[in-house]
This record gives C-alpha cells, sequence and structure tokens, in this order.
C-alpha cells in the first residue's frame, strides 16, 4: 500500500478539525485509494511535533515549544502540505511562507488561509505550475459552499458573465437579525459575539473585507483575473440602521451584503456593498449563517448554490475535498 504523508500548517480550530477528519478516515483512504495516509509533522506558531512513523491523535495535545515554521515542517518532507494558520490578508502570512516554500519543493499544496491568495495568488499560481505541484483552495472560498470547483470545474462549457455572492457568514447573521427582530447592529453583533459566530474584534468581515478576500479568490483562480484587493470597491454594513432596514423592507427589499465580479471583453469590475434585494430573488431567502453564490454565463443560464454549514468543520470538509482530489491524481 502507497504512503502518503500529510504535514499541517496551523494548529488552531480549523488544523485540529482537519486532523480530527483525517485519523477518522484513514481507513476511508486506505479503501478508496489504496493510501496509507500518515501525519508526520504539525505546528503552529510557537509549538509543534513531528514523528517519521506517524502522529497519533493525542500528538496534537502536547505539541513541543521551539518546533515550528517553514524549516521544521517542511524538513519532514511531507507530500502533501494542509495550510490552516490565521490570515492576514494585507501581508499573506504566516502561510505565505508556507506555502511558496512546499510549492518549490514540489509539496502538494492545499490552502485553507486566504491571506497568502489575496497578497501572491499569481506568484503561488506560478510556483505550483513551475514545480508540477498540485495546489487546492476549496477551504479559502466559504467552507462548504460549492464555489471554486462550480466555477474551475461544472462551468467550463461556457463563458462566466458575472459571480456575485453572499459570502460572510458573520454579516449575514446580523443582517438577518437586524431584519426579522429589529436589533440594532451593536446588540445583533454582541448576540453574535456570545454565540461564537463573530470575532472579538469583527471589522474584517463587518467593514466587507473578508467577503472581498474570497470573492477575489474565485475571480483569480476560477475566472483566471488578476484581480487585488485595490481592485475593489467595499463597503461594509457598519452603517447600516434598524431604519435603513424597516425602510427597505417597506419597499419589499431585503439588505444583504454582495460581493459581485463581472468581466465583459477580459475587463474585470470587483465590489462589494449593502444591496436592497427584491423579496421574491432567492438571495432574500439566504439568512441567518448561510452563504450562497450565484453565477451567470453566457449557454448555462444562472446557476445558485447556498450552503448552510457548521465551521470550523465545513472548512475542514472542504480542505479535505481537496485532498481526495489530490489522491485521485498520485495515488
Amino acid at each position: 500500500m502507497k504512503r502518503i504523508t500529510i504535514a499541517i500548517a496551523g494548529i488552531g480550530g480549523v488544523g485540529r478539525k482537519v486532523a480530527e477528519l483525517l485519523f477518522m478516515r484513514q481507513g476511508r483512504y486506505a479503501r478508496d485509494y489504496g493510501v496509507n495516509l500518515c501525519l508526520v509533522a504539525a505546528c503552529g506558531s510557537r509549538t509543534g511535533k513531528a514523528c517519521a512513523d506517524g502522529l497519533a491523535a493525542d500528538d496534537l495535545d502536547q505539541l513541543i515549544p521551539g518546533l515550528c515554521g517553514p524549516d521544521f515542517l517542511l524538513g519532514e518532507n511531507p507530500d502533501i502540505l494542509i495550510e490552516a494558520g490565521p490570515t492576514d490578508i494585507r501581508t499573506g502570512q504566516p502561510g505565505l511562507d508556507y506555502i511558496q516554500r512546499a510549492l518549490k519543493q514540489g509539496v502538494h499544496t492545499i490552502v485553507i488561509s486566504k491571506g497568502a491568495l489575496v497578497v501572491s495568488g499569481n506568484e503561488i499560481r506560478e510556483s505550483a505550475a513551475y514545480s508540477g505541484a498540485i495546489l487546492k483552495v476549496s477551504g479559502a472560498t466559504a467552507a462548504a459552499l460549492p464555489a471554486i470547483d462550480l466555477l474551475e470545474y461544472s462551468l467550463m462549457g461556457c463563458e462566466i458573465h458575472s459571480i456575485e455572492g453572499i459570502l460572510n457568514a458573520t454579516t449575514n447573521y446580523l443582517l438577518s437579525a437586524m431584519s426579522e427582530r429589529s436589533l440594532s447592529l451593536d446588540e445583533a453583533l454582541q448576540e453574535a459575539q456570545q454565540l461564537g459566530m463573530a470575532e472579538s474584534d469583527p471589522r474584517k468581515d463587518i467593514e466587507g473585507w473578508d467577503t472581498a478576500a474570497k470573492l477575489l479568490i474565485l475571480a483569480n483562480f476560477g475566472l483566471g483575473a488578476s484581480l487585488s484587493l485595490d481592485d475593489f470597491v467595499v463597503e461594509g454594513i457598519q452603517h447600516i440602521t434598524v431604519q435603513t432596514i424597516t425602510e427597505l423592507r417597506a419597499g419589499g427589499k431585503v439588505p444583504k451584503l454582495i460581493g459581485r465580479v463581472t468581466q465583459k471583453g477580459g475587463v474585470f469590475r470587483a465590489s462589494v456593498g449593502i444591496e436592497p434585494i427584491p423579496a421574491d430573488d432567492v438571495f432574500a431567502l439566504v439568512t441567518g449563517h448561510d452563504k450562497a453564490l450565484r453565477v451567470r454565463t453566457d449557454k448555462m443560464g444562472e446557476i445558485i448554490s447556498i450552503a448552510r454549514s457548521s465551521e470550523p468543520t465545513a472548512t475542514a470538509a472542504a480542505a479535505l475535498k481537496d485532498l481526495e482530489l489530490i489522491l485521485r491524481e498520485i495515488s
């Protein structure tokens, strides 16, 4: 049976869930792909652990200080890197160093954090193409929502004119709470934080930048664009009031934070902002922490995907879908 080794960069909520699912599915990978899948190294920002014979689940509760960084992790010569660290959409770190090093070494790479793809997506794609390493990014594009695969594979037989989406679960939850229960933004945010659905610092979500980052990755990796965040016109929900929502609802409209990319003649335009959605539009029915994507094409019409997911499990599962796609190619 062929042995495939894996390293995980980032052992936070998502990284640990990835490891948990890996251990649970080892029998499945052996049965379906004929591989013995071993997690040989994992690390966070300050601690890590490695074992050439394969780590066990409880090893992740006994990480050793100082064992971290690309030199440590990639020194174990994994076949596949799963990058699940924290994301910084301005610098791309810490994931960028891991990803670039892995691809240059020919290590197949699954990216979950968005930062590196936003900051250096073109360079990352070039590194993968040069080395021949397989690069997958499903975990960075709205978790369980069918998104990047829809663009890359399912719609290959047509030209895509636009993609638009409700891509941030936090803001969608806040707008739903404000619309349905007349809560103020502050009240809805406090509730979301108590439920663990919003970060203690929610600015990246509320100001629209998380939506922009996901949309940028979809456009660049799914449509072949070369956008940067500077190409986006971005407005968040921080200024919306209950009065504004009440007026919209009186007119039969529902407010949604929509990210949109359009292309015409090879020219791409991108934006994020609050839009009044007609109550009979399917996007108006995407409530709570649901996400949705609408793709308009020339030959296949309009395609819509909707997902309700539980993070970080859904994000981890999306990354492991990428793992199975890689196993299909290399096993």
